[in-house]
């Protein structure tokens, strides 16, 4: 019987395995589905393991209402498809979306979801990697890690959170300012989240008190007309670095004048330089500026301890709230599941600097880790497809097994 019982379960185990002949992508938000793409337009199939229930998860279920993109829309496209016409040259929320949705039924791709991967692992016997999810084990020659910078909020500890009698929550669960009406709320963090959160606030005669614990840029969202990330690029190509963030900052200082004196102190590093050595993204403002001069919004110091009805400030002050948001912001989660490789830091980043951070070893490949939004998604993408489909052709198993689809071992 003991014997039986363990062939029925080594019989279980193997039935739950399913052999992918193309590369597993794991992630199915904007740099999955450009990789994903590229590599049909190469003629390589390719399966995405998605750990919820929709593409672009992020977008559709952890992002506020009045979101819009920060950026034009042609910096924004993605690989071989680019936005409708008829967009706005900054698309909303949903906008984006349904460019997104459209983007999947173009290239006619359909992700596994609620495949969440636990352990992906390469097995240096057999030359593969081993991608487990809760109830299967997919086996691909190539892996290309795609859950992006943004994968989990950051939750910060604060002391004496636990104790706020009124809400707490993270920006990913704030949908509108009208579930605050007429409250004074606190919001943790002046990034682009922190000050558009605290903007809409204000459309709903919220009170907010914006946390500046740190140094930040603040630049307009335009420049003479055009976008301030399309002139600096475009300079870039021509200009050092350090010259480039000196005209940006000139430029900002003549048209939103000096921040400093609104609480908002500028770091010592330009706005380009921080964000291509930390990540750092330069706050582009919408409306929140003029709030903060008017005295809608709130600036305030950091938080030393949380009470049971409000909040101490590390100057002393001490105020009421009703409702706390943290505008925290996210981080990778790779760590959490990529095990036996060092190519990632403990925050989950590419040891390897852009533009070279989207090749690993063994078959590893990354996208979206670039510090450089959908523009280096798209790069990364169009680079690993085309390092991939160079292997695929030259490979004489996968000659023989390449088909339009991914071929699954079925469960029976």
């Amino acid at each position: 019987m003991g014997y039986c019982k363990e062939q029925e379960q080594e019989q279980e185990k193997m039935l739950k395995q399913v052999w992918v002949h193309g590369p597993i992508i794991v992630g199915a938000g904007p740099s999955g589905l450009a990789v994903a793409a590229c590599l049909s337009q190469q003629g390589v199939p390719s399966l995405i393991l998605e750990k919820s229930d929709c593409i672009a998860s992020l977008w559709q279920q952890r992002t506020y209402d009045r979101l819009k993109l920060h950026l034009p829309k042609h910096i924004c496209e993605l690989p071989l498809l680019g936005f409708p016409d008829n967009f706005p040259k900054y698309p909303t929320k949903h906008q984006f979306i349904s460019y997104m949705e459209s983007y999947a039924l173009h290239f006619s791709i359909q992700p596994n979801f609620k495949q969440a991967v636990q352990k992906a692992e390469f097995d240096n016997i057999t030359g593969l990697w081993r991608v487990q999810t809760q109830d299967r084990e997919y086996n691909t020659r190539w892996l290309i890690v795609a859950t992006g910078e943004n994968a989990e909020s950051v939750i910060p500890e604060i002391v004496g959170m636990e104790k706020f009698n009124g809400p707490v929550i993270h920006t990913s669960m704030y949908k509108s300012g009208s579930e605050f009406k007429n409250q004074s709320v606190l919001v943790v963090g002046c990034g682009n989240s922190g000050m558009e959160v605290s903007l809409d606030l204000c459309r709903y005669n919220a009170i907010p008190h914006m946390v500046v614990r740190n140094t930040v840029h603040v630049l307009p969202r335009e420049m003479l007309g055009m976008s301030t990330f399309g002139i600096a690029m475009a300079l870039l190509k021509w200009f050092p670095l350090k010259l480039v963030d000196k005209f940006l900052l000139l430029v900002a200082n003549f048209t939103l004048g000096k921040t400093d004196q609104l609480g908002l102190r500028r770091p010592k590093t330009g706005p380009i330089e921080l964000k291509n050595v930390t990540g750092k993204t330069p706050v582009l403002d919408v409306g929140a500026l003029s709030q903060i001069r008017s005295g809608k919004i709130k600036v305030m110091e950091g938080v030393k301890e949380i009470t049971r009805n409000g909040v101490k400030f590390m100057d002393g002050q001490e105020r009421e709230f009703d409702s706390i948001i943290l505008a925290t912001g996210y981080k990778s989660n790779v760590p959490s599941w990529l095990k036996g490789c060092d190519f990632f830091t403990k925050d989950g980043m590419p040891k390897t600097p852009f533009p070279n951070g989207w090749k690993g070893e063994n078959g590893l490949y990354t996208v979206g880790f670039t510090r450089r939004g959908l523009l280096g998604t798209a790069s990364d993408a169009v680079r690993i497809a085309q390092h991939i489909a160079e292997q695929w052709r030259t490979n004489k198993d996968c000659n023989k097994s390449c088909s339009s689809h991914v071929i699954l071992l079925e469960k029976s």
